[in-house]
């Protein structure tokens, strides 16, 4: 293909369809926007929900980021709730549906259980949390059962490519989207629409300002596609890579002198394992060229590394590619430049905000709980949209804690209510009342402001693998 050299097309005007008209708008159905959805629907709005894929769940399903980060403070209290919390419940039903430990166990320090619950992603700087592995499967049963018993009106297959800007307002205000599917083209009118795209595409196109600046020494910035093996003897893997540490070290460092950079993880169904490496650097996120590169480079990693495994690694020798995952993991792109802006800095000091919709447990027990504030969803210049989601407005210090799937799910919540009480009450987004949006939050079970620290049970050692299932 020959590059296009700056050329340009004009297209022609026409006419767009109206598909409908509702309350809230919402765009893209991953981890902030269902929330999001579910939280406008359960506070009264008339509520639409529009997913380009034909699941919800986002990377939490379709991109295979099972390991939902921590939900709970370093003393083991519960920061995250509501739609998060019920997701967790639903996914925990079925037996063998999601790994953690048992809430008697959250927050503890005790060396064994540490030593049992830190491989399963689920112990951090020598604490026990609440950082369930889930079956992405589950997830997406979760996310459909719970849109339709709110009454939320859900279209997949979407992908929506510009904003309706308003022309009757005197300034820049969101109206809706337009969409492009296998039907054509087509619009929704909206009183609100919630930018949960998780790139800020609709923010962006509606002229809100955003950054784009990343840390380059981590994972800040990298770009992968992930993938779930099956076949494995997932007893006698986990056996070798527990109790054989410098042996299941060595393997790893012959694995990566032979081109192999994948790692495994175990999941709750037998036999499966995933694996989030490689993960990327220098590759951007909102270029379908570095896009399709990254596809096609994921893929080739995930076969050589399973070749290299299946080799040499004990457990391994039936093991096969059971899945690469629907969706690209991607970790930042842009941020908006809201009303209100987390820094780090403000966080380690305080972490308070008046307009907190939801929490996000402390990077480290050096920092307090963050309240994330109503004003990191709202843009500075732009009317009638919010955002939600890892495009919120902060610094790129503080945004890699604040880009996790539960997160998410408290920003999409708290957007989805600011957003329905903003229409109820006839009144911008950007005004919806905030004591109000916070009983409204706490009435659908989200926690708003941090619990009080109560004296820490005390909890057996036992580290019980019959634990791994949630109570």
């Amino acid at each position: 293909m020959q590059p296009g050299h700056g050329e340009t097309l004009y297209e022609p005007a026409r006419e767009v369809p109206v598909y409908g008209t509702c309350d809230v708008l919402v765009l893209g159905g991953g981890p902030g926007g269902t929330a999001a959805a579910i939280g406008a629907a359960a506070a009264g709005a008339d509520t639409v929900l529009v997913e380009r894929y034909g699941h919800l769940g986002g990377l939490a399903s379709g991109g295979h980021v099972c390991f939902i980060d921590r939900m709970t403070d370093w003393d083991g209290r519960t920061v995250v709730a509501g739609v998060g919390e019920e997701f967790m419940d639903r996914c925990g039903v079925e037996a063998g549906g999601i790994i953690g430990p048992e809430r008697k166990y959250w927050g503890s320090r005790d060396a064994e259980l540490v030593e049992y619950w830190g491989p399963r992603a689920n112990a951090h700087r020598g604490v026990v949390c609440w950082s369930p592995t889930i079956d992405p499967e589950m997830l997406k049963l979760a996310a459909n059962d719970l849109v339709r018993e709110r009454g939320v009106h859900t279209l997949f297959h979407c992908w929506a490519v510009a904003p309706v800007m308003r022309e009757d307002a005197a300034v820049a205000t969101v109206g809706g989207a337009l969409f492009e599917s296998k039907q054509g083209r087509f619009a929704i009118r909206a009183a609100v629409t919630i930018d949960c795209t998780g790139d800020g595409d609709m923010f962006a196109a509606a002229g809100a300002a955003f950054e784009t600046n990343r840390d380059d020494t981590t994972i800040h910035s990298c770009v992968n596609t992930s993938g779930r093996f099956g076949g494995v003897d997932t007893e006698v893997f986990w056996h070798f890579r527990t109790y054989d540490i410098e042996g299941y070290k060595a393997k790893l460092q012959a694995a990566r002198a032979a081109g192999s950079v994948i790692r495994a993880s175990i999941l709750p169904r037998e036999g499966q394992v995933l694996t989030m490496h490689p993960k990327y650097h220098g590759y951007s996120a909102i270029e379908v060229a570095d896009l399709s590169e990254v596809e096609f480079r994921s893929r080739d990693d995930l076969r050589r590394g399973l070749a290299w495994w299946r080799r040499h690694m004990p457990g391994w020798q039936h093991a096969y590619l059971l899945e690469s995952a629907d969706q690209i993991g991607v970790r930042h792109s842009r941020r908006l430049v809201g009303e209100v802006q987390i820094t780090l800095d403000q966080w380690k000091r305080s972490g308070r905000h008046a307009d907190s919709i939801g929490l996000c447990p402390g990077v480290s027990p050096a920092y307090p709980t963050l309240e994330i504030p109503y004003g990191s969803l709202v843009p500075r210049e732009v009317e009638g949209l919010l955002v939600a989601g890892r495009n919120l407005s902060c610094d790129v210090r503080s945004h890699n804690p604040l880009r996790e799937v539960p997160e998410c799910w408290v920003m999409g919540q708290g957007a989805g209510v600011g957003a329905a009480l903003a229409v109820s009450h006839g009144v911008a987004a950007r005004a919806a009342p905030v004591a109000e949006m916070q009983a409204e939050l706490r009435r659908q079970g989200a926690v708003v402001t941090p619990p009080e620290s109560p004296e820490r049970a005390a909890v057996s050692a036992e580290p019980a693998v019959t634990a791994e299932l949630s109570a």
